[in-house]
């Protein structure tokens, strides 16, 4: 079973949890042609590229340039420790043992714009590209490759955690795992809705209730009842199980 969550904006390369143990990201070419395109924009075209600021795009624009064909730890940080977003504060790194470290290496994918897929100890070195970025046409540069990669893990089950804008790079009719979408809703007034920031935060739950379980059946994620979530039998299926509160 493979778990796929969405990367984050928010990145700590300052301070907090280290962890000795790393690997290198597969797509490292790939990353390169991108670098390669990325330093040819400038300060405003990568503005207008990204949507962001300026204080953003100069921020990035200096990424790019600096960006290094060596993953060390001076320059990088391993990807499941750098991202520091709403789905990964709930993913409590700093509880990790050794074992739970293992078993996210193997079991879960983290996708990306800028590095296609990374595992959790990839060393990462800090970026902003989001798969959305119309112009650069991400989905289509990453899609083959993504959907490659996740087919030749042998994976019987995918869980889909990430959201629509980076599972879109991903082509469910090249794999052969089957894929089941995780869904989180609240009761708001009778209706039960998706609300953004809460979803986000439930996925993070549910990754780190995966890793420190070592699940590795998809029926066994019916058992999480974190934060007055509950499995909803009567709006899932097969392929959508739906989470409600």
């Amino acid at each position: 079973m493979l778990i796929l969550i969405s990367p984050a904006k928010s990145l700590n390369y300052e301070s907090g949890f280290s962890y000795s143990n790393f690997t290198t990201p597969h797509f490292s070419n790939e990353t390169k042609e991108l670098v390669t395109k990325l330093r040819k924009f400038s300060v405003l075209d990568l503005e207008k590229l990204m949507g962001v600021s300026k204080k953003l795009a100069e921020l990035n624009h200096e990424r790019f340039k600096k960006f290094s064909d060596k993953f060390t730890f001076q320059n990088s940080k391993q990807a499941l420790l750098a991202f520091d977003g709403d789905v990964y504060k709930p993913i409590e790194v700093e509880k990790f043992s050794a074992a739970d470290f293992d078993f996210a290496q193997k079991h879960l994918r983290i996708l990306s714009g800028f590095y296609g897929i990374l595992r959790p100890l990839d060393l990462m070195q800090p970026y902003r590209l989001e798969m959305g970025t119309s112009s650069l046409n991400l989905c289509k540069f990453w899609s083959e490759k993504i959907s490659q990669y996740l087919d030749a893990q042998g994976a019987k089950q995918i869980i889909n955690l990430a959201s629509e804008e980076y599972f879109s790079a991903v082509n469910p009719k090249k794999i052969s795992a089957k894929i089941i979408n995780v869904i989180f809703k609240e009761n708001k007034n009778g209706v039960y809705k998706i609300v953004g920031i809460n979803a986000k935060k439930a996925r993070g739950l549910m990754s780190n209730f995966i890793i420190k379980n070592k699940l590795t059946d998809a029926q066994e994620l019916k058992n999480f009842k974190i934060e007055n979530y509950k499995f909803e039998k009567e709006m899932s299926d097969e392929e959508n199980f739906v989470f409600v509160r």
